[in-house]
Formats: structure tokens, C-alpha cells, sequence
């Protein structure tokens, strides 16, 4: 047998070997995407959350599942502020900042997602997601038909906030380290795999344009998770919104900066007035 096939059968073993560590890398990325993207951290159904008295749990059913909220909820609210948190923790971390709402005279409305905190269940498409929050958001709505609403999200949140606000039209609509699509941070992340594998492309970009009241977009100019490019990716679709970099701040930080909090806070203080009027 002369040396040029053996060359050829070499080369054909060598491609598939390589085929083959190509689809096991994308099946692997295909069965865990959802431990990439979601950090739950569970707490056991008898959790207490050792909150203050105008603050109420609350569970909200879904399809084979029951969600986690924190309800608080002033006696004469200006208006109300629907949350969606970043991918990791739980209510017990993120509903630790209530008494900013409090001074700014607005009622919390924060869900824990599927296998976070005291929910129950776990995530499995972009669909389901998004069927969960709009679930949440009417259970909130419920009670609030002719108060002011207003839709935080952050980071994971952001998306998912995007999305809704397009179907719910709230007062204002507030994106915290946001992306412009997880699609495009998982082509920057795995360039190698196709991005039909993705069951969570969350387009922030694609949904923005479609947010009719005000927009705003708040990023530390230190993120290194979630650079800022991308939410000025976001306000390239969408440029009626508003985009304010917090100078230093980081992803995990950013509301600890007086910026952060002087500027919601005026927002929010703007949206209770515009409904006592």
C-alpha cells in the first residue's frame, strides 16, 4: 500500500475524531445551558425571610410549578415596581434593599424564578420563562388596575423585562446591565456553536424598539461581565431611550453608587407624580 492512502485514511480518522469532539461539545452545551445560565440558589419551603410587616410573601401557580414573590406594600403607593433579578441568589439577597422603594414612595413586586429561592420547578425554554413572568406580572397587576407601573430588570432580568414591557406598556421601564441578546453573548462565549442550539436567545435589541414609554438603560462603565457596548447596542435600536454609564461601577456593584440610587430615585419620584395628577 503506497503512502498517499495511508495519508488518506489518517486524515479521514483525524476529521472524524474531530466531528465527533465537535458534537459532543455542542451536545454538552445543548444539556447544560440551563446550569450556565441559572444560579439558583434553593432555600427549604419553611424559609423565613424575617422581613418587616408591610412586606408579604406571596405564590404565584404556574405550569407545574409555583413561584416565590416578596410583595411590598405601602398604604398609599405612588407607584408600583415590578423586579426581575439577576441569575444567581434569591429573594432572600435581592429583596434586601426595600427602604429605597420606601423613600420613594413605590410598592416592590420580586419573584424568584423556577428553582431559586422557595420556587419550585426548573427551567426548560424561553417560552416557559416568559409564561412565568407575564403570570407574575398579573398576579401583581391585580391589585394595582389604576396605579403607575414600572418594570426593573437586571442583568439575566433585563431581557425577560424587555419582553414584557412590549406587551404591558408600563410608565417606565428600566434595564440594569442589560444585553442586547443572550444569542450574541453566547457567540462571543462559544463562537464555535451554531446558534440554533440556544432554547434562551432573550433579545433585548429586538424588543426595545417596541417600548413605547420611557426607557432607561443603566450600566457601570466597569462591567466586565456585561460590557457596556451592549447596551449601547441597545440604544442603537432603540434611540428614544435614555442610556446613563455609572461612572466605576462594576456588574455586581453598580447599585451601590450614589448615582444608581439618586437618579432611580428621581425617576421613580417622577412616575408617582405623573399618576397623583
Amino acid at each position: 500500500m503506497s503512502r498517499a492512502p495511508l495519508a488518506l485514511i489518517f486524515l479521514r480518522r483525524i476529521a472524524v475524531i474531530l466531528v465527533g469532539v465537535y458534537a459532543a461539545l455542542v451536545g454538552w452545551l445543548w444539556w447544560n445551558q440551563e446550569s450556565l445560565l441559572f444560579l439558583p440558589e434553593p432555600l427549604p419551603a419553611a424559609h423565613d425571610f424575617r422581613l418587616p410587616p408591610d412586606v408579604y410573601e406571596r405564590r404565584i401557580p404556574v405550569d407545574g410549578a409555583t413561584l416565590s414573590a416578596l410583595h411590598l406594600r405601602l398604604p398609599e403607593p405612588g407607584a408600583v415596581v415590578f423586579y426581575l433579578h439577576g441569575n444567581s441568589g434569591n429573594l432572600a439577597g435581592w429583596f434586601s434593599n426595600h427602604d429605597f422603594y420606601r423613600e420613594a414612595n413605590v410598592d416592590l413586586f420580586m419573584i424568584d424564578y423556577r428553582g431559586y429561592g422557595k420556587s419550585t420547578g426548573s427551567n426548560s425554554s424561553e417560552a416557559q420563562l416568559l409564561r412565568d413572568v407575564r403570570a407574575a406580572w398579573a398576579a401583581m397587576s391585580a391589585h394595582y388596575a389604576d396605579t403607575p407601573k414600572v418594570i426593573f430588570g437586571r442583568s439575566l432580568g433585563s431581557g425577560p423585562a424587555a419582553i414584557l414591557a412590549v406587551d404591558v406598556q408600563p410608565s417606565l421601564t428600566v434595564l440594569i446591565s442589560p444585553y442586547c441578546s443572550l444569542s450574541e453573548m453566547a457567540r462571543s462565549a462559544y463562537p464555535w456553536a451554531p446558534s440554533a442550539i440556544l432554547r434562551y436567545p432573550l433579545d433585548t435589541c429586538a424588543a426595545a424598539p417596541g417600548i413605547d414609554g420611557p426607557l432607561l438603560l443603566v450600566h457601570g462603565d466597569g462591567d466586565s461581565l456585561i460590557p457596556p457596548q451592549q447596551s449601547r447596542r441597545i440604544l442603537e435600536r432603540a434611540p428614544r431611550a435614555e442610556l446613563a454609564m455609572i461612572p466605576g461601577a462594576g456588574h455586581n456593584d453598580v447599585h451601590r453608587f450614589g448615582q444608581y440610587r439618586a437618579l432611580l430615585r428621581e425617576r421613580l419620584l417622577a412616575v408617582s407624580r405623573s399618576g397623583a395628577e
